[in-house]
């Protein structure tokens, strides 16, 4: 299909794009790297008077060492996330989830920002990030303010960004020396979305889990973090009554939807594998 008549802007400053988003209020979305948007846009799903176009923006890409954080600009995109020398060293596990993001035509355009920004339950990196304990940078009318990720996703496509505001950058705490990490997905074919994924970081010291966050995709209306399935593993050397007992505890959080993917129940079942898979190869990655 095509989508109806709209106005284009692409403003060269974030006070600009945050000017233009005040200005036409509800009628204006931002536009990253637009493959969530056009494609609603196209089944007329979305149908915003006014695109503001950020890609002429340069403050809003690219990545940096802040202390002990890496800053992400909200514009980088997944292929420059594989290529960064800094994302494969201290966080991996953002690019091995940024590899299985659709496909390479959409990696070079698709943005990190525009994938934890729009709410879509299915997208990959929201739950890696909760994993990882990120926080969003929000710029708007009003200034900037910083919202943890576990805080910012309120509901399918609703999230705590306010009327005006662009999430401009992630801030990622840079993890443990010798940390594992693994983010598992199921998924019919290649691009598509998850069926079920989970995202799992954990370090291990004499043979035994010490710390363990383990969030979900696409098993609720949001990405879920599952806290009980986490703190079930610590302190054990993950032996298969433990990852029976994380993804029994994973299971309990789980909403899925029926849907072309499969029932609720499949998507529950196959949810908590992948937890225990992630576990797995998370604890192989792990050294002390």
């Amino acid at each position: 299909m095509i989508p109806g008549e709209f106005e284009y802007h692409r403003p060269a400053t974030l006070a600009d794009a945050v000017k233009l988003l005040s200005e036409l209020g509800d009628e204006a979305r931002p536009l990253a790297g637009g493959h969530s948007l056009i494609p609603m846009m196209k089944l007329r799903f979305a149908t915003p008077e006014h695109l503001i176009d950020l890609g002429a923006i340069d403050q809003l890409k690219g990545i940096c060492r802040d202390g002990n954080a890496l800053v992400i600009g909200a514009m980088t995109t997944q292929a420059d996330i594989i290529n960064s020398a800094e994302i494969a060293s201290l966080l991996p596990i953002i690019r091995e989830t940024a590899l299985l993001i659709a496909d390479p035509q959409v990696r070079y355009m698709g943005t990190i920002g525009g994938n934890v920004a729009n709410g879509d339950p299915g997208n990959d990196m929201p739950a890696v990030m909760m994993a990882l304990g990120a926080s969003y940078r929000l710029e708007g009318p009003e200034g900037a303010r910083d919202v943890p990720a576990t805080e910012f996703y309120q509901g399918a496509y609703f999230t705590a960004l306010e009327p005006g505001e662009i999430l401009t950058a992630i801030s990622i705490p840079v993890q443990q020396a010798g940390h594992g990490y693994a983010y598992e997905k199921l998924k019919r074919k290649i691009g598509d979305y998850a069926t079920a994924a989970a995202a799992v970081t954990l370090t291990m010291a004499d043979g035994k889990v010490t710390d363990c966050s383990i969030a979900l995709t696409n098993l609720s209306e949001t990405p879920v973090l599952a806290e009980e399935a986490a703190q079930a593993v610590i302190g054990t050397s993950l032996d298969d009554a433990a990852l029976k007992t994380a993804a029994a505890a994973a299971r309990a959080v789980m909403s899925p939807a029926t849907d072309a993917r499969g029932t609720t129940e499949y998507r529950t079942h196959v949810g908590g594998i992948m937890v225990m898979r992630a576990l797995q190869r998370a604890a192989a990655r792990a050294t002390a």
